[in-house]
This record gives structure tokens, sequence and C-alpha cells, in this order.
């Protein structure tokens, strides 16, 4: 299976070296591989795609419309990136995106309070747009939450 290298549009690479595509859907298709899996974080399902997708309903600027679904797929996301090629997209590539890689970056270990400076310095630094959305993730690393 041919995989992203290090200059691959979008690429952030976790701590534990897992890699994860961010991308806008607005935009062109980076060139390369494929992925093998799509996270999309959309109000509403993503055109069909060549490659296995699973969709979580996320208006944009807001958060998951079911937040457990949300952890669920971001749970997936973060498996699966640990042998195949993963790619989280919403409309732009920066808020819910950015968001969803800060979650999965919690995952992999990153302090909650830690994960969106994490992805912004990694990924975008326009990662997270939204108050709310910088809540969210920091809520990850609370057993309250």
């Amino acid at each position: 299976m041919p995989t992203w290298t290090p200059d691959t549009p979008g690429l952030l690479r976790l701590p534990s070296g897992r890699l994860l595509r961010g991308r806008g859907v607005l935009n062109p298709l980076p060139p390369g591989p494929h992925p093998d899996f799509g996270l999309y974080l959309l109000g509403r399902p993503p055109k069909p795609l060549p490659w296995e997708t699973r969709w979580v309903r996320w208006p944009d600027f807001r958060l998951p419309a079911d937040r457990t679904d949300a952890a669920d797929a971001f749970r997936e996301a973060w498996q699966r990136c640990a042998d195949e090629r993963v790619e989280l997209a919403c409309a732009g590539g920066r808020g819910r995106t950015g968001t969803a890689l800060a979650c999965i970056a919690v995952l992999d270990g990153v302090p909650a309070a830690e994960a969106v400076g994490y992805v912004r310095e990694h990924y975008s630094r326009h990662a997270v747009e939204t108050p709310w959305q910088r809540r969210f993730v920091e809520r990850l690393g609370r057993p309250d939450r």
C-alpha cells in the first residue's frame, strides 16, 4: 500500500507516529494516493467517493449533532490510521477538521488542554475556529465529560 509522504498536503503526524490527512472538500483533491478511509464532518452527507467513508453530521461553525457518534468516529479514525491512510475533511478544512484532529490527538496522548495548540502548530494555524470547538476538545480530557 503506497503511503503518504511527509510533504503530503494537510498531513498531521501524531506523537505516536500515526498520520492523518486533513483537508477541505471544497478544495481540489491533493495529488498522491487516495485515502483508504475518510471521515467527513459536514452538515449533509458527502458526495460518493471511491473509498470507504463515514459521515458525522456537523454544521459549520458548530459542534457535532451527535457527540457520542462523533467520539466513536474519532476512535475509529485513530485506530484505522495505525495502518491505513485516513482523511478527515469538512468544507474548508479548518474548524471542524481541526477540532476533530485535536480530539484524535487527545486519543493519541496529547493532553486535552494542549491539543488545539498541537494541531495549530503541526497542521494549520487556523485550526479550531470557535471558542465552543476549543472547549469541546478540552472536555475530552475530563473524567466527568
